[in-house]
């Protein structure tokens, strides 16, 4: 059944439509929410609320662009819920705590690579929400720039601005931080 008629039958009501619409896109959510959080465990949580929302809005979709532009959003926006929520910041400090603990004591065993890659990832979510999400679609998920236009709902050249800027202020971040050039290199290969 091609997607629109899918689409339509799950604005419509039908249940059974909605479990084949949520098959087809679910591994899509949850790549879209873990290329934005970088955790398996809230990527796994925020494609639950994904999933839950797009039940409640599906209705709203008006075919006016793709559905997996119009899907990205709401991932994003249930991501960007998810951490804003009181809860999952409590959370987070409790896991920042573990993780600065098993960290310490398994730094020794980590390979170089993926430490630093680690760094430029926590470097990259510290960018502004609207960098860090053109960041995540054009080079976490590959997408050309007129793609990542059209999925954010801004023109082709506010994305290559925004590449510029978060390259500049990664640049200066990385070159005040303990991240050397060549270790940069090395790693970027792994991201």
């Amino acid at each position: 059944m091609p997607e629109k008629a899918l689409i339509d039958r799950c604005q419509a009501g039908d249940a059974s439509a909605f479990e084949q619409l949520l098959e087809l896109h679910y591994d899509t959510i949850y790549r879209f929410a873990y290329r934005w959080c970088a955790d398996q465990h809230n990527a796994q949580d925020i494609t639950q609320l994904a999933c839950i929302k797009l039940a409640s809005s599906i209705a709203q979709f008006k075919h006016q662009s793709s559905f997996t532009s119009w899907l990205y959003r709401l991932v994003i926006n249930c991501a960007k819920d998810f951490y804003k929520s009181p809860t999952q910041y409590n959370r987070r400090e409790e896991s920042d705590e573990n993780h600065c603990e098993t960290l310490s004591a398994n730094v020794s065993n980590m390979n170089e690579q993926r430490l630093y890659a680690h760094q430029i990832l926590e470097h990259i979510d510290s960018l502004q929400e609207e960098l860090k999400d053109t960041i995540v679609l054009v080079y976490g998920t590959g997408l050309s720039h007129s793609d990542a236009a059209g999925r954010l709902g801004v023109k082709e050249s506010t994305i290559s601005w925004r590449i510029h800027e978060a390259r500049k202020l990664l640049k200066k971040t990385f070159t005040t931080s303990s991240l050397d050039a060549n270790k940069l290199e090395r790693a970027r290969g792994s991201v």
